[in-house]
């Protein structure tokens, strides 16, 4: 299968990487806005640099795109247009809108397109997963040190993003109410953010996410009605902790290693292949970006009042 990859930028080059290790793909091009990125990205994985976005998308089956969010609307659409399957990094688009206007041009083009919320992939949630039960709370931690990629959109857009796709997958119920704070401190945009979401089946869920934290960390807390789970996506490690006889008891749940990227580019894959819906739909990424953004309308409110 043809791929060709739209963005040369440092996830960019991570993804040329994460093709070449599957075989069931051949990167035929690389095309990004800035030439230089292009061709150097070209020779270190030994593929063609296109300078024609076009000419690039008709070159091949399907398109992994890895650009500024503020692109993927009109990048995705080109490729779409041109009836092209297509990996979307997250957020899926800038705004709500430009994700409706997507899925419909998708629906009538009859394209496949995947969002690439990675950490549905990643080794620690997928051992997770067998060992849920009906969670009724949920706290995450979405913590990293300040790095200027990314800081085009807020925080929540860009970090807290991936846990309101989690608890969206797990909790498989309504939000019905948000409540959230958020604060700027080095950016233009959300620094730090805090989210309180209420589901209608009535879970609760906190949500933390912080671009200026001192170490790294990405965990959630997941309690059920006999245990809960402690999932550390930054170690890969998944503990459950159950209650007896009023103590508690650990036990590590056996993490199977390997590239969340790689597992889900190969997903995309398959569901091109059999023409089914891959695990990361783009109605998975437009929930996840409507949350996202009523999470930062909270804010702003608040802010408002204050």
């Amino acid at each position: 299968m043809k791929i060709g990859l739209i963005g040369c930028g440092y996830l960019g080059k991570i993804h040329a990487k994460c093709i070449k290790e599957i075989k069931k793909l051949d990167l035929v091009g690389v095309y990004d806005i800035n030439l230089e990125s292009a061709e150097e990205t070209a020779e270190k994985f030994f593929t063609t640099a296109y300078f024609d976005l076009q000419a690039l998308i008709d070159n091949c089956d399907v398109v992994d795109i890895v650009a500024t969010t503020t692109d993927h609307y009109e990048l995705a659409k080109a490729a779409i247009i041109s009836g092209k399957h297509c990996f979307i990094e997250k957020p899926l688009t800038a705004t709500v809108d430009e994700a409706v206007k997507l899925i419909e041009l998708a629906e009538r083009h009859n394209v496949i397109a995947q969002v690439g919320h990675v950490e549905r992939y990643s080794p620690a949630f997928i051992a997770a997963l067998p060992h849920l039960s009906k969670p009724f709370f949920i706290e995450a931690q979405r913590l990293c040190k300040f790095n200027p990629r990314g800081a085009d959109v807020s925080v929540v857009h860009d970090l807290m993003i991936h846990d309101i796709d989690l608890v969206l997958s797990i909790m498989q119920s309504e939000i019905v109410d948000i409540q959230a704070i958020g604060y700027k401190f080095i950016t233009d945009t959300l620094d730090f953010a805090n989210a309180r979401l209420l589901f209608a089946n009535g879970g609760v869920v906190h949500i933390t996410a912080s671009r200026i934290a001192a170490q790294p960390v990405r965990k959630m807390c997941i309690f059920q009605e006999k245990n809960y789970l402690t999932v550390d996506f930054q170690e890969k490690k998944v503990e459950m902790i159950e209650f007896e006889n009023r103590q508690t008891f650990a036990t590590e749940i056996p993490i199977v290693e390997h590239n969340a990227i790689v597992e889900e580019l190969s997903d995309f894959v398959q569901a091109v292949e059999h023409q089914r819906l891959p695990k990361v739909s783009m109605n998975d990424g437009l929930n996840a970006l409507r949350i996202a953004d009523k999470v930062v309308t909270k804010i702003l409110q608040q802010k408002l009042k204050m």
